[in-house]
C-alpha cells in the first residue's frame, strides 16, 4: 500500500518539486516498483494498521470542497469509535455537532477522503486515502447500530463508510510526543504507588520517633 499511496499523491506538479530540490530519483525508484492502473491489486489494511486504528480515540479527516479548498476537520470519541468494518473499509458513527455540515456536503460532490491518524506518545502516523460515503441512519439502522459506540451519549444522525484507496505509515522524525490524560494515568501509576509507599513509611518512622521519644522522657520509679 505504501508505492500505491506514492502514486496517488505524486501528481505531476508534485514530480516537479520533487526534481526541483533534488529528490526525483529517489521517488522515482519507489514508484517504479508498483505502477498504478485498473489492474493493480488493492490490499486491505493488515492486523498492525486495524490495531493502531482501534486504540485511536480520534483522528484527522480532510475533504475538497466544489470550490477547490480542503477542509479539515478533527473526529474524536472513545478509542475504537473508528471501526475497521473489513480490511478495505472503515466506518464510523456521525453525531449530532454544530450542523454546518461542511465535510458531509463535500463528500457528495467528491468523495474522495484522507484521513490522518495520530499517536503522538508513541510517535507514529498512519496516512489513509479513501472514498466516503455518508448514509442516513434512519435509512440503515443496522449499520448504525453496528457501528454505535457503546455507553457513549449522542444522537447517530448519519452513519459514514469509507473504502480504503491506499494507506502509508509517514516518518515519526518531527512527531512532538504528547500524551492523553489516560495515558498520563497509566505511566504515572507506578510513581503514585512508591510515593504512596514513602509517605507510609515517613509516616511509620514518625510514629516510631515520637514513641521513642516519649519513653526515654519518662520519670524514673
Amino acid at each position: 500500500m505504501h508505492e500505491r499511496y506514492l502514486n496517488i499523491a505524486s501528481t505531476p506538479s508534485v514530480a516537479a518539486a520533487q526534481a526541483r530540490f533534488g529528490s526525483a530519483a529517489q521517488w522515482a525508484r519507489a514508484r517504479a516498483r508498483h505502477s498504478l492502473d485498473e489492474a493493480d491489486p488493492i490490499g486491505g489494511l493488515g492486523a498492525a494498521e486495524q490495531a493502531f486504528i482501534a486504540a485511536r480515540d480520534g483522528f484527522y479527516l480532510a475533504s475538497v470542497s466544489e470550490t477547490g479548498w480542503p477542509y479539515v476537520q478533527y473526529r474524536g470519541g472513545p478509542p475504537g469509535f473508528l471501526k475497521t468494518v473489513d480490511e478495505r473499509t472503515l466506518g464510523f458513527a456521525d453525531f449530532r455537532g454544530n450542523r454546518q455540515y461542511i465535510t458531509t456536503g463535500n463528500v457528495e460532490a467528491n468523495d474522495r477522503v484522507s484521513l490522518f491518524l495520530m499517536d503522538y506518545a508513541h510517535r507514529q502516523r498512519l496516512k489513509i486515502f479513501g472514498h466516503a460515503r455518508i448514509i442516513d441512519a434512519a435509512y440503515d439502522t443496522a449499520l448504525a447500530e453496528q457501528l454505535a459506540v457503546q455507553g457513549y451519549a449522542g444522537r447517530i444522525e448519519r452513519a459514514v463508510l469509507i473504502t480504503v484507496e491506499a494507506f502509508d505509515w509517514n516518518c515519526p522524525q518531527h512527531i512532538t510526543p504528547r500524551f492523553t490524560a489516560s495515558e498520563l494515568e497509566a505511566a504515572l501509576a507506578p510513581i503514585r504507588d512508591e510515593m504512596d509507599a514513602l509517605r507510609r513509611e515517613n509516616e511509620r518512622l514518625r510514629h516510631a520517633a515520637k514513641a521513642n521519644g516519649q519513653h526515654e522522657g519518662d520519670p524514673q520509679a
